[in-house]
């Protein structure tokens, strides 16, 4: 009995009564193919079922058509959720994505997952590892194709070729802090998160700059980690410090996990939030908006940050060889939410 093959273009043609060429023009996203016949095409690959041989198509036009992702592999919700925006955006480009994660941050780990990709043949590479490690292993390494790293890292550090796209974490977090003093708090917590992480490390800067130049008492505490229990742990003592006289009563947490574990914590003590104490998070994370009381938190515009980060790797391979692009392709400016976690101090 004959074995029934996948289907083919020339079947997608026959079904949708147009030529080879016509098809191939629809799978490639050309422009001169007009509406009704694209729909007709795209209704037969539909019906058939047909998917393209994509390696038999990169050893005739000599692309792969695909990118690779670099990740963190990490759960947090700031990375996770930009690999899913810049994902998204590559897919809807008509690109291929092939993701590799390094097994821990440091250097030799980034390197052996960025050769990975390398040796994938991908066509390009967007890395979102914003930790200091994983960007100083790729101005090393220097890859054959452009990269573009979705990180909040100044152009001063940047050694290599790499294009950087990032949301603005420092004015994020100025805008936190001047919204907490402005609130008439004069003694202010940071709990800041890792030190070896870009945005922990912009986002502490604009607490230190914002609070130097105000009439207020500042601490920055170290989280040591984005979680939540991290900001129970450390919101247990801090609410010894809060409940006596001149104690600190604003709260600015490195993300909105550990305002959420300050909050908990507040609550075990007897703290009032926010008529006794204030907290603001970062990220605006689903669960914030329905917090009791709901989280002020500093939005981050994800999904543009994905388009972003696709849009300097199209600017990258549209330049002309030895042409020279900004280092800094886009820096997306966040939005800070006030909700119910903060009020004016009477």
């Amino acid at each position: 009995m004959a074995v029934a093959r996948p289907p083919a273009m020339a079947d997608v043609a026959a079904r949708a009564g147009v030529s080879h060429q016509t098809v191939s023009r629809v799978l490639n996203a050309h422009p001169s193919v007009r509406p009704e016949t694209r729909e007709r095409v795209l209704a037969a690959i539909a019906e058939l079922g047909y998917r393209r041989n994509s390696a038999a198509r990169a050893l005739v036009t000599a692309r792969t058509t695909t990118v690779g992702l670099l990740t963190s592999g990490s759960a947090h919700f700031g990375p996770a959720s930009t690999v899913l925006a810049t994902e998204a955006a590559l897919r809807q480009e008509g690109y291929f994505v092939s993701t590799s994660s390094p097994d821990s941050y440091d250097p030799a780990a980034a390197a052996a997952a960025l050769e990975r990709l390398v040796d994938q043949g991908v066509e390009g590479i967007v890395a979102v590892c914003p930790v200091q490690d994983v960007a100083e292993a790729i101005d090393d390494l220097d890859p054959p194709c452009p990269v573009v790293v979705v990180a909040a890292r100044r152009d001063e550090q940047t050694g290599g070729k790499a294009r950087y796209v990032h949301a603005d974490q420092y004015r994020g977090a100025q805008e936190a802090t001047e919204h907490l003093v402005d609130l008439g708090h004069t003694h202010v917590v940071h709990l800041a998160g890792p030190e070896r992480w870009f945005d922990a490390i912009e986002r502490a800067a604009a607490f230190r700059d914002v609070t130097a130049t105000r009439d207020v008492e500042a601490q920055v505490v170290q989280a040591r980690g984005w979680s939540a229990r991290r900001g129970y742990e450390l919101g247990l003592s801090l609410a010894e410090q809060a409940g006596r006289p001149g104690g600190p009563t604003g709260f600015f947490a490195a993300n909105d996990l550990i305002a959420i574990g300050l909050l908990r914590a507040f609550w075990e003590r007897g703290l009032r939030v926010p008529d006794d104490v204030s907290v603001v998070g970062f990220d605006d994370i689903e669960e914030s908006a329905f917090l009791v009381p709901a989280l002020t938190t500093v939005r981050q515009p994800f999904e543009a940050l994905g388009r972003a980060a696709v849009r300097a790797l199209l600017e990258a391979w549209g330049a002309a060889a030895g042409a020279s692009l900004p280092r800094t392709a886009s820096v997306i400016a966040p939005e800070l939410v006030v909700r119910g976690s903060t009020a004016a101090r009477g």
